[in-house]
């Protein structure tokens, strides 16, 4: 088999809308074709279809990643290849563009970034502009960041920065809404207008006013939703672990920071470590300069992170500390746990997430995962289109939507 599985969803995706190609009408022939690109033409196949045209152009493209080498003399030993030049890479970047809709070519380069070690080939400018940028290819251009050569460093901010507007289109709008509900709800006033008023509060802290002739509850304080003003309400500290696996992560994380700075009713600080901490802060306003801040791989510290967060913190009751990392430890283990409890003591809300990301569950120590849920802080994995909830339950300090998938703790 020479394109195998790898590529049925490629195949899938691509050919569903020549369903009426020439000389194959039918569904058992339109069966046939798919199952030809699918299993790539060897002799085992099986199918005895011949292909041309366009599909024969889209298995070319397929059996350059996932299959072996054409043109390759019998006998030989074939594996797969894009070959060692920019040139080649590029006309194929093109062609499955060409062939498959935008979802497939990006899972396609992440294939042929990992299966065939395409990554010093995106240090060229020419290359750059030919791929489908997504978030996994900015964590790719991150993690090269300090081997980039100064004529290619123009072209991937060009790139990443589409990426990020991208992102800030989808998330922007409901972040902010969110949060700006979260933050009206959470400054309490108590003398409030009728359609202000927060009727399970006000009825539960008045219970002991019940009268049972009239079955009813004579409310004596009235408890109302405020409307946050101006000045800073909340002060919240990502706190974001830049190890090579929370790439994706770090990429969502400094997005979100950007639209938590821009709302004037928090106060938003962006921490990135790995064994050393760098304070971002100052450059929210661009989340591109954010992740070029970064330096993606090395080892870990969260420990030393946390002391330099909890150094930071000024108003602890209102404060929302959010750590985004995997939980591999390589500072001291006890230390941090120490630090995660005395923050909540003080009145910190602590949320702990496993990855901000769309990748499904992650891989993470499930020991110091299950440590910080028996102090109170249970870890997940949390997806960008579930972060607003979450940021909302924390400044109303109310329990955290945690997913019933990716929730390891609780």
């Amino acid at each position: 088999m020479s394109t195998g599985a790898g590529n049925a969803t490629a195949v899938s995706e691509g050919a569903a809308d020549r369903a009426g190609v020439p000389g194959q009408t039918g569904a058992a022939d339109e069966r046939l074709r798919r199952w030809r690109l699918v299993l790539g033409g060897d002799d085992a196949d099986g199918t005895g279809c011949a292909l041309a045209g366009q599909d024969a152009a889209m298995d070319g493209a397929l059996g350059a990643l996932y299959g072996k080498g054409v043109g390759a003399r019998a006998g030989q030993e074939r594996s797969a290849g894009l070959g060692a030049s920019a040139p080649s890479v590029a006309r194929w970047l093109g062609d499955i563009r060409t062939y498959f809709p935008s979802s497939v070519v990006q899972v396609m380069q992440r294939d042929a970034i990992d299966r065939l070690g395409l990554s010093t080939l995106l240090l060229e400018p020419e290359m750059l502009e030919a791929v489908e940028a997504d978030v996994h290819l900015v964590g790719t251009l991150l993690s090269l960041n300090k081997a980039m050569p100064e004529t290619t460093k123009e072209t991937a901010r060009a790139v990443v920065r589409k990426v990020v507007e991208d992102l800030e289109k989808r998330l922007v709008t409901r972040t902010r809404a969110t949060l700006k509900g979260a933050l009206d709800r959470s400054a309490r006033i108590s003398r409030p207008r009728h359609q202000d008023i927060d009727w399970n509060r006000t009825i539960a802290a008045n219970l002991k006013h019940y009268l049972p002739e009239y079955r009813t509850v004579v409310p004596e304080r009235l408890i109302g939703y405020g409307r946050a003003s101006q000045s800073v309400k909340k002060e919240v500290v990502l706190c974001i672990d830049q190890s090579g696996s929370m790439a994706a992560s770090v990429v969502y994380a400094s997005v979100f920071g950007a639209v938590l700075a821009s709302m004037r009713s928090i106060d938003t600080r962006l921490v990135v470590f790995d064994t050393a901490v760098v304070d971002l802060t100052d450059q929210l306003d661009d989340p591109v300069d954010v992740l070029f801040g970064t330096q993606l791989g090395g080892g870990t510290d969260i420990n030393r992170a946390l002391a330099y967060c909890q150094s930071q913190i000024t108003r602890p009751a209102d404060t929302v500390v959010v750590l985004i990392s995997d939980l591999y430890e390589g500072g001291i283990r006890n230390e941090m746990l120490k630090r995660v409890a005395a923050m909540k003591a003080s009145g910190v809300q602590f949320v702990t997430l496993l990855a901000l990301s769309d990748e499904g569950a992650p891989a993470y120590d499930r020991e110091h995962a299950a440590a910080l849920a028996g102090l109170g802080a249970p870890a997940f994995a949390c997806t960008p289109d579930l972060f607003p909830e979450v940021m909302a339950a924390a400044i109303e300090k109310r329990p955290l939507p945690i997913p019933d998938t990716g929730s390891p703790t609780r």
